[in-house]
């Protein structure tokens, strides 16, 4: 074990040192050198055919250095410790690695385990079963009158067998048990176990070639002929199925299990799967760069995310006072080029509601006119209103339209609600900041970005090796 420590070792310096040479730092963050191949990924990756905003190299240096920064401000933050993150990170690097544990031979030894298990199972209980049945089907609830009926046709049907009659024609004419029927009654092959009791217990008393007489089970009334017993075929005949089997089952997850439980057995002190599947990540990455960027972009991508929610997004949306005062600085930034309406659209059955509408919300704030309106009068299961709630500009309502914008249009009736009528406030321009919230939002948070940005340059070396990075892409 311990030569394979060392041999594991010296391959990782052997790549690393190899992939040096080859892959000079291209810039450094904080001290921390970054490879010109992780920056060409990520150009190449991002300025691919059919990218519309496309940036040339040059350009490109100031968002990935940007990226970097916020990467390692979230792991000087510890954001890679959290519980969160480490497992859905994990969750991502098994998705990658954990099929290259095993191999198709794996998969195959597995195929013929689930085989041997079955057919001790299935010889130990007598064997298979090939059989045919009638179902004469019977509610569980019927009436005694009903369950005679189906009891006495049951019985004709069994005794025109037994004079005779084909038990095939007499399945596809007769029984209920449609999937069956089509196929003259007979059914897949059957071991023990596999039937409701009934069913079971007047088959195993039959002898190739018997039908029995009518047993009633909670399906209905069952004849069962005993066609004959078999032995499971023959591995080679059911691989394919067995195969197909594991795929459907996913089973292949749990032989992954298995071998790295057996891995980690055979390894010996202390080694966990866990530690297992990292160093499979480090044999593959040396073997593949692009795997080896996949991942790290995953990584860092998480990492990215949960930093500039809490120092941008989330805090944005959250700031109320932040928001407010923004707004009031650049009120001039959000005037709009056409009078808004900001009010209600709605529709009645009866018209003193018209006035009741506007009574209930008059005088409250705006972002508690909906509730108000569906305390008042959709409160339970009849709808007495209906309501559309917003800041509308020409075009976007055809009652707000002509009543408000004075527009010749057509107002489509509403159904069961005939009166129509609006509510609210005509502006020229926002007086609110929660008149222009998504806007003022997204420059806050533009705002926020550019200030984080500014703050980690200061804080973080940043230097760009310029004869690197004239070689992308071109070495």
């Amino acid at each position: 074990m311990m030569r394979l420590k060392a041999l594991f070792a010296a391959l990782m310096l052997f790549s690393t040192w190899g992939w040096a040479q080859n892959d000079p730092a291209i810039m450094t963050i904080n001290g921390q050198p970054v490879s010109r191949s992780e920056f060409e990924y990520s150009y190449n990756k991002n300025n691919a055919d059919g990218v519309i905003d496309k940036k040339s190299v040059e350009e490109y240096v100031d968002l990935f250095v940007n990226y970097k920064l916020k990467v390692q401000a979230a792991l000087d933050a510890k954001l890679d410790t959290l519980k969160s993150f480490k497992q859905e990170f994990l969750t991502y690097r098994n998705q990658q690695i954990r099929p290259a544990m095993i191999d198709d031979s794996d998969v195959e030894a597995e195929a013929q385990k689930i085989y041997r298990e079955t057919k001790l199972r299935i010889d130990s209980n007598g064997g298979l079963f090939r059989c045919a049945h009638i179902l004469l089907s019977l509610n569980q609830r019927a009436g005694s009158a009903e369950q005679e009926t189906i009891k006495n046709r049951a019985d004709s049907v069994y005794n025109a067998i037994m004079k005779g009659a084909s038990f095939s024609e007499m399945a596809r004419k007769y029984s209920g048990d449609k999937a069956s029927a089509v196929n003259g009654g007979n059914l897949p092959l059957l071991s023990k176990g596999q039937t409701v009791a009934e069913f079971e217990n007047a088959l195993l008393q039959l002898k190739p070639g018997e039908v029995s007489r009518p047993v009633l089970s909670p399906f209905g009334y069952h004849i069962i002929k005993l066609i004959g017993k078999e032995s499971l075929q023959p591995y080679d005949s059911l691989k394919a199925d067995i195969h197909q089997f594991i795929e459907v089952r996913n089973l292949r997850e749990q032989i992954i299990d298995q071998k790295l439980q057996e891995l980690s057995s055979k390894a010996g002190e202390g080694i966990t799967p866990e530690q297992l599947l990292d160093q499979k990540l480090a044999e593959m990455e040396a073997k593949d760069p692009d795997l080896k960027n996949l991942v790290r972009e995953y990584h860092d991508g998480l990492l990215l995310f949960e930093i500039s929610n809490r120092t941008v997004w989330a805090k944005a949306a959250k700031d109320e006072a932040g928001l407010q005062a923004f707004f009031k600085k650049n009120k001039k930034n959000y005037k709009w080029d056409k009078p808004r309406f900001k009010g209600i659209a709605y529709h009645v059955k009866d018209k003193a509601d018209v006035n009741a509408v506007k009574k209930s919300v008059k005088g409250l704030p705006f972002d508690q006119w909906a509730d108000k309106l569906r305390t008042t009068f959709n409160n339970d299961s009849i709808i007495l209103i209906r309501v559309e709630k917003g800041i509308f500009k020409e075009g976007d309502n055809s009652l707000v339209d002509r009543e408000v914008f004075k527009k010749n249009v057509e107002v489509k009736p509403t159904k069961d609600y005939p009166i129509d009528a609006v509510f609210g406030t005509k502006l020229k321009a926002p007086k609110e900041m929660s008149d222009v919230r998504g806007l003022v939002t997204s420059d806050y948070q533009e705002a926020l970005e550019k200030e984080w940005v500014a703050e980690l340059r200061k804080k973080y070396n940043v230097v760009i090796n310029r004869d690197v990075l004239a070689t992308v892409n071109k070495h």
